[in-house]
């Protein structure tokens, strides 16, 4: 017997579709972002149409991000660049090394060349036998990037970033792997950050030897990149046993091996929010330029990729940070992880056309006060009481609809961090004047 559908339910159906958010997906070219919003009621429209919101692959354009309705929200925050280039990564990292060594000591030792190369030859004259991973300022999927254990012929007038190699990274089945640890910034004004429970483990397809000048070359055992790796015929599609598996997979593999995962997540956790702070001043400055008229929500979420390697000691060190993390769905788990993700992140947002009626509503109201003249303090005080409405509800939403996403980082804990931030502006502060006065100095 076929099951009936009452007239009321498919009202019902129709209404809860055209609360879903209208998405331009016009410069996402991956497809499982279109498939994910398709499937979840969204409208997929034009970018001359009206939309909620602006998946783009880069972030948005300046002046188009300033002329964003109240009501509208893009995927990138500007001014993240500071910590997702990484010159400028390595720069912000060393300068706050300086104030806090044993706290900003998750970062292997980082030159900056040429500017850093007579600090990198004083180095390398007291350490005989270390190894180096040299890598582009700019670029991804391990493109361009070697391991020497001849300094010497680095090129020292080539912009790269020269890292220390960590030698002895924790090895899973014999071979050398890294995480990419998902992180949404759901806002920064106030800066609230989760951090994704699943994400990608990604490993090498040699086994894994210490650096020599026989093996230094093999990118199959020193690289770990999936663009590098899946080229070798050595390379498994498994999740369990493969070349690339699941976090909570390599979460259990480490529990079972007596290792303490509860303090490594922690450590990593720790990281993360440390690196992000590094960032906040520029993003938290262009936000505020671009978006002053949001009062209600934000205008800007952020999905970063954490790239992360344990060392023998399962102590945590931040490779980069990706702005826009590859979702490309090559494989099965890929696919698994990516639209899990994908969902929780929507979901978690709450994108709907609510938000939209609302402030329709509150633009009118607002023309009626201006048409009779009446008192602008009145127009303040409602716009607060919403802005704290809105706040109240979103965090009690928030709760509810997190999924596999945990909260590492809000005004609750903001307190631990406050000397960072106060250091970091700063820090910021001395430099660009340091600049100023140079540039001064010049005319």
């Amino acid at each position: 017997m076929e099951k009936t559908i009452s007239v009321q339910q498919i009202t019902e159906e129709k209404n809860i579709i055209q609360k879903k958010a209208a998405i331009c997906l016009q410069n996402c070219n991956y497809s499982i972002v279109h498939d994910v919003a398709i499937s979840m009621g969204m409208h997929i429209v034009k970018p001359e149409e009206s939309w909620d919101l602006w998946w783009c692959n880069i972030p948005m354009d300046i002046k188009k991000a300033k002329h964003l309705k109240k009501y509208q929200k893009t995927n990138h925050f500007l001014g993240m660049s500071e910590i997702c280039r990484k010159d400028s990564l390595a720069r912000n990292l060393n300068t706050m090394a300086i104030s806090f060594r044993d706290d900003y000591n998750f970062y292997p030792m980082t030159w900056y060349l040429p500017s850093d190369y007579t600090k990198f030859q004083t180095y390398i004259s007291q350490h005989k036998n270390s190894t180096y991973i040299v890598k582009p300022t700019t670029g991804s999927r391990g493109t361009g990037i070697y391991i020497t254990k001849s300094p010497k012929k680095i090129n020292k007038y080539e912009h790269m970033i020269c890292q220390l190699y960590i030698s002895k990274p924790l090895l899973l089945d014999g071979y050398k792997f890294d995480m990419r640890v998902y992180t949404l910034i759901a806002s920064c004004d106030p800066l609230k950050i989760y951090v994704y429970n699943d994400g990608l483990v990604r490993l090498a397809t040699e086994p894994y030897e210490t650096p020599t000048q026989n093996n230094v070359n093999d990118r199959y055992m020193h690289l770990t990149n999936y663009s590098v790796n899946k080229c070798n015929k050595m390379y498994i599609d498994n999740e369990l046993f493969g070349s690339k598996r699941r976090i909570t997979t390599l979460s259990n593999w480490l529990h079972t091996e007596g290792y303490d995962d509860k303090k490594i997540w922690n450590e990593i956790d720790d990281v993360i929010i440390k690196t992000i702070i590094l960032a906040y001043p520029f993003v938290n400055r262009t936000y505020q330029t671009c978006f002053s008229g949001h009062k209600y929500t934000p205008a800007c979420f952020e999905i970063l990729g954490f790239d992360i390697l344990l060392d023998e000691n399962c102590k945590p060190y931040l490779l980069e940070v990706n702005h826009s993390p590859d979702f490309h769905t090559d494989t099965s788990i890929d696919k698994i992880v990516k639209r899990e993700l994908l969902i929780d992140t929507f979901n978690l947002l709450q994108l709907n056309k609510t938000l939209k009626k609302f402030v329709s509503g509150e633009e009118k109201w607002k023309t009626q006060q201006q048409t009779i003249n009446a008192d602008k303090n009145v127009y303040k005080q409602r716009t607060l009481r919403c802005k704290e409405n809105f706040e109240r509800q979103n965090n009690l939403w928030e709760s509810k609809n997190m999924g596999n996403y945990r909260l590492v980082f809000s005004e609750k804990n903001a307190h631990l961090y406050k000397h960072y931030f106060y250091c970091n502006e700063s820090a910021i502060y001395r430099h660009t004047r340091r600049t100023s006065l140079h540039q001064e100095s010049e005319k």
